[in-house]
């Protein structure tokens, strides 16, 4: 784990004036704690020699409020930087895996734990160890240089004793980052084994399961509550390391400047200033070792955040994937378009999940033009995976896939736990353009008007998470209304009358035939009625892919 990974100011432009401001407010911070300790010698002196105490007194309530107004800006500025740099960084975070293929992205916990959590504690990295950092490594040079026009002496006893503090900060904060690692992992660990639980809980309960898992949490609870404590015990016995090495090295300024004083080889104010000025040169590199204790969960989670967003291979600066499979609706522009124009397709497409041996797909050549493509096969023949490939969801082994802008209707679609409204919204464009109008008359066209008229509170009904209140066929049915709002040039369907009863089915085969009109419609199916109905049938085997027009 580095001190300052400079990879940090370069992909977030926006957090460089708020941590340059916080460095610079620090060493003025020590600036004022330096001009503090003459101030406070000279007082000491005019009261010892009944001297005019007008001067000195000025000079540190000056300095004092001078200290305080540099309290107060620490916090906004920190307040400013943590926005900043939480903010930019789930924005890095997103962008970076909606430019990568499904495959590609990591675990939904894991990426939770990290755009949440991780992100947060990133922001007690930037705001409060940067700017300690970069005191450090200005102040104590300033406070040797200062005393050493004071007392030489002394300056000599601080420049023997100072590297002791960095020697031992570096060799407890490596077992430290170690302790670190592993509790940030054993936090991941736990979330994700908490959200799974969560999501299953419904199923858990109905085969009466659930009692079951909470020793899975306590265990996976205890080896979190573990490392946290190891932390915590390295973080103790780090300070109190530098704490004893620093007061050592004062005492032995105090001695050396007490010894000098009594045989008169050193006059009080300098000997006063001498003493004032030593614990300055060690405090910046103590405030690093705590803040970096502080922060250590935020250094870790930086450097997965930073790992995360690193360029791969696979990664597409054009690419077209959502953030939810059925969520793909986007804007049409330039950059979403196949090198063929509005035509999406496939190459001599090879597709094989990583860490199996067989090609779900292999040698698939596929165009999908304006029109009706079903697409039919038996189970396991990657007809999903086709679809997915089209809309850029994943990338091939082999071949070429030139995706479009597009709205992939999954066989669950993902609904939010939020209104009927918002959730019908969420398809791209439509968030902007869909007015109550238009949302009444796609859930007419897919038979769900009557329903949520009927609720309390119509589109404003909130559902629970992943739909819940709502049957499977219904869900299914306010995926397709969703796609009916988008404008995406290419509609794909997932086995979207799965769930539905025979009345359900022929209304989502109606609106299926009405959007291929327009747009490029490609669909998994059996239904007949649309085989019947397609412009182009495409039949996948399990041995090779076969196009039948």
């Amino acid at each position: 784990m580095k001190p300052f990974d400079s990879r940090l100011l370069r992909l977030l432009p926006g957090a460089r004036r708020p941590v340059l401001a916080l460095g610079a407010i620090g060493v003025a911070q020590g600036v004022a704690a330096i001009v503090q300790a003459f101030a406070v010698a000279a007082v000491v002196v005019a009261v010892a020699r009944h001297t005019a105490l007008w001067g000195p007194l000025g000079l540190l309530a000056a300095v004092l409020v001078v200290r305080a107004l540099l309290t107060g800006a620490t916090e906004l500025v920190s307040s400013w930087a943590g926005t900043e740099v939480s903010a930019g960084l789930r924005t890095l975070l997103l962008r970076t895996w909606l430019a990568r293929s499904a495959d590609q992205r990591p675990e939904p916990a894991a990426a939770q734990t990290l755009a949440t959590q991780g992100a947060t504690s990133v922001e007690t990295y930037v705001a409060r160890y940067l700017p300690a950092l970069v005191a450090a490594a200005v102040l104590p040079v300033l406070a040797v240089v200062t005393l050493a026009f004071v007392d030489l002496w002394s300056a000599l006893i601080v420049v023997l004793t100072l590297p002791l503090l960095p020697v031992f900060a570096a060799l407890i904060g490596k077992a430290t980052a170690d302790a670190s690692d592993r509790r940030w992992r054993a936090m991941a660990a736990l979330a994700g084994h908490f959200l799974d639980m969560m999501r299953g809980l419904p199923t858990l309960s109905a085969y009466g399961r659930a009692s079951r898992q909470s020793a899975t949490i306590r265990e996976v609870s205890q080896r979190h509550r573990t490392a946290t404590v190891a932390t915590l015990k390295l973080a103790f016995l780090s300070s109190a390391a530098l704490e004893l090495l620093a007061t050592i090295s004062v005492a032995l300024v105090a001695v050396s400047v007490g010894i000098r004083l009594t045989w008169g080889s050193i006059e009080l104010g300098p000997g006063l200033a001498a003493i004032l000025l030593a614990p300055e040169a060690y405090w910046p590199i103590r405030r690093v070792g705590q803040e970096f204790h502080a922060a250590a969960d935020g250094a870790q989670a930086l450097e997965d955040i930073l790992t995360s967003t690193s360029p791969t291979p696979t990664d597409r600066s054009d690419a077209h994937t959502p953030t939810r499979p059925e969520l793909s609706s986007r804007r049409v522009g330039p950059e979403l378009t196949s090198r063929r124009g509005w035509e999406a397709g496939l190459e001599d497409v090879a597709y094989r999940y990583p860490g199996t041996g067989r090609d779900v797909l292999r040698d698939l050549t596929l165009r999908v033009p304006r029109g009706l493509t079903v697409v039919t096969g038996p189970s396991g023949t990657g007809k999903t995976t086709a679809l997915e490939l089209l809309c850029g969801l994943r990338e091939p082994t082999t071949g070429q896939a030139s995706p479009i802008a597009s709205h992939l209707v999954t066989q669950r679609p993902f609904l939010t736990a939020g209104s009927i409204r918002s959730n019908l919204t969420l398809a791209g464009d439509a968030t902007d353009e869909a007015t109550d109008d238009r949302l009444w008359s796609a859930l007419r066209q897919v038979g769900l008007e009557d329903l949520v008229r009927r609720l309390p509170d119509g589109l404003g009904t909130p559902l629970g998470d992943d739909g819940f209140g709502l049957s499977a066929g219904q869900r299914a049915r306010l995926g397709v209304a969703r796609a009916l709002l988008s404008s995406a040039p290419l509609v794909a369907l997932d086995e979207p009358t799965a769930h539905l009863d025979p009345t359900s089915t022929a209304l989502i085969d109606d609106v299926v035939r009405s959007l291929a009109r327009d747009r490029a419609v490609v669909v998994v199916t059996h239904r007949p009625s649309l085989v019947a109905h397609a412009d182009q049938h495409v039949t996948l085997s399990p041995v090779a892919q076969e196009v039948a027009r």
